[in-house]
């Protein structure tokens, strides 16, 4: 299970302004997944900031292939979707839905450590759904294709599922 820590006094909140230590929320709101919005006042200065409080988890690490571990980063992920999609007319808002849905996996799935090979089948899932081409950019270097068998061996099964669409 993963370790929550939240802040046990929401209002000791300095201003931005003249550092006073005394300020009132004004406004909560729920904005992303486990992030709060609030609107407060200084109560020396009068004036208004916005401060976003989020859950702190114990992190996330991935289990690389040579079994070292790391953080977990979500944008490693951004940075090979982008590799793989470079050129191809696939949207920034459809890679961020695609690193969030990984993301989210990944966190629903697993507790303190995730194997890289797991996130990587994530990406691969992913990728086929949306752009065969990016699919097999981001396939042939982290399933590490030696020769063109590797890629036919990949290929095989999507074109025999366009051959049975059409």
């Amino acid at each position: 299970m993963a370790e929550f820590f939240l802040v046990s006094e929401p209002h000791a909140m300095m201003c931005p302004f003249c550092r006073d230590g005394e300020t009132k929320v004004i406004d909560s709101r729920a904005s992303q997944d486990f992030v709060i919005r609030r609107r407060r006042q200084c109560l020396s200065c009068e004036r208004r900031f916005t401060t976003y409080e989020k859950i702190e988890e114990s992190p996330l690490k991935v289990i690389k292939k040579d079994g070292t571990r790391v953080p977990f980063d979500r944008e490693k992920i951004r940075s090979g979707l982008e590799k793989a999609c470079y050129k191809r007319s696939i949207s920034a808002d459809a890679i961020e839905a695609v690193i969030c849905s990984i993301e989210a996996g990944v966190y629903g799935e697993f507790e303190r450590e995730v194997p890289s090979r797991s996130i990587g089948e994530m990406v691969v899932d992913a990728l086929r759904d949306i752009d065969q081409v990016a699919f097999v950019r981001f396939a042939s270097v982290y399933r590490e294709f030696k020769d063109v068998n590797d890629f036919v061996e990949e290929l095989g099964p999507m074109l025999k599922g366009e051959a049975t669409r059409r």
